[in-house]
Parts: C-alpha cells; structure tokens; sequence
C-alpha cells in the first residue's frame, strides 16, 4: 500500500523546480496524487465510507421516536438533530485520517519527498470531505424531509451543510494530526474536536433552522464560511506541524 504513494509523489517530484511555476506545479501535481490515492483506497473499504453516513441516517430516523412523531414537533428540533448528527458522523472518520498512512510509512515518505507536507495535509483533508462531509451534505436534507423540514427549506439545509462540514473537516484535521501517535486515540479525538467545532454547529444550526422557517440564512451562512477560510489557512499547517513532531 505505500508503493503507491512512493512511486506518486516519486513521478511529481521529477518536475524541476527551477523556477517558480515548475515548483507550484509539483506541488499541485503532489497534492492531486495524494488526492487521487485516498480516494481510491476509500472506495476499496467501503466499509469505512458507509459508516458515517450510515450513523448519520439512523439518527435521523430513530429520533422522531424518541420525541414524537408529530411533524410540527419534530420540525422545531431538526436544525439541531442535522447538525449533531452530522458533527458525530463525521468525528467517525477522522480516526482513519491519517492513522493508516502512519502505521504502513506512507507520512515518512510524505515527509521526505521533498514536497510541502502542508499541501499534502490539504489533499487528504480534501478526500476526508469528498468522502464523508459532502455525502452527509447531500443526504441531510432527505433527513431533513423526514423531520417536516418544507421543501423550500432544501437549498439552504444543502448550502449550510456543505460548507460547515467543509470546517469540521479542517478541525478534525488538526485534532487527528495531534493524536497520531497515540493508541486508541478517538476518545482523546473526539475531546480536542468537539469544543473547536462548537462555532460551527451553532451558526450551522442557525442557518438551517433559518432555512425551514423560510428567513434569509446569509448571515450564518457567511460565518460558516468565514470558519471555512480560517480553516484552510490554518489547518493544513496546524495539522503539518503535528505529523513531524510524531515522526520525530
């Protein structure tokens, strides 16, 4: 399994990086590598892919049987059962984030390969999103359907969620990279997570609480975004700087 990347990062770090744009196309062509590899080893275990957004719809639909099944009832609630339910779903894959690559040598060979290890976090952050937050973005507003969410409430249920999970997969990023090291690490995971997500759940429940009441979800759609922003400026190189100091 680490051939692949070997050999990967092997073919785009034989561009020369004499000049400035030969060196920003290594590092593109690295990180679509990185990219392309997590992507198809998800899809060889799959398993993994279904967990989260299996969890994300039994939530979903056991929860009008805890409360009641009266639609109006059920619909003062579904913002904050989308977005818990969504937050934990995806704290599900953040364990597999990097923990695989580090046990068969794959992140030493990211970090001799002569590329930003910075691009490299991105891309497989980006994979982690491509894998469980988008689904869990596309298949929230049938959940949302199901809790007497309106129709017209399904575009910004959708936009909220894509982007929020775009944000909690850059904080997860941060707290996977801190616990690399340690052994069965998803409590201690999910304790560094959760308190740095909160921000995005409360204007992500906000936004789509908005949404089905038909009111304008701008406002906190716009600080999901701004999370977002702050998230890939930041992450990446949070989440760099712990994968050396496990290495080391």
């Amino acid at each position: 399994m680490a051939e692949l990347p070997h050999s990967a990062l092997a073919a785009a770090g034989g561009l020369e990086a004499g000049s400035g744009d030969a060196q920003g196309t290594t590092v593109l062509a690295a990180a679509r590598l990185v990219l392309q590899r997590d992507l198809t080893l998800a899809f060889r275990r799959r398993g993994q892919l279904i967990q989260p957004l299996a969890f994300f719809a039994i939530v979903t639909m056991l929860f009008p049987l805890a409360i009641s099944p009266e639609l109006a009832r059920l619909r003062e609630v579904a913002a904050g059962v989308l977005w818990v339910a969504a937050l934990l779903a995806s704290l599900l894959a953040l364990e597999f984030l990097f923990r695989d690559d580090a046990y068969d040598g794959t992140l030493e060979q990211y970090a001799l390969s002569g590329q930003p290890l910075t691009g490299l976090m991105f891309a497989k952050t980006a994979a982690h999103w491509l894998l469980t937050g988008l689904p869990l973005a596309l298949i929230a507003p049938l959940a949302a359907l199901s809790l007497g969410a309106p129709p017209a409430a399904i575009p910004g249920i959708l936009a909220s969620l894509a982007v929020g999970t775009v944000a909690l997969s850059l904080i997860g990023s941060i707290g996977a990279a801190l616990t690399l090291g340690i052994r069965r690490s998803g409590v201690l995971l999910a304790l560094l997570t959760l308190p740095l997500s909160l921000p995005v759940l409360i204007f992500g429940a906000r936004a789509s609480e908005l949404a089905i009441r038909g009111e304008s979800i701008v406002a906190p759609l716009e600080l999901l975004g701004a999370l977002a922003v702050l998230g890939v400026t930041l992450a990446p190189l949070a989440s760099a700087a712990a994968v050396r100091i496990s290495l080391e």
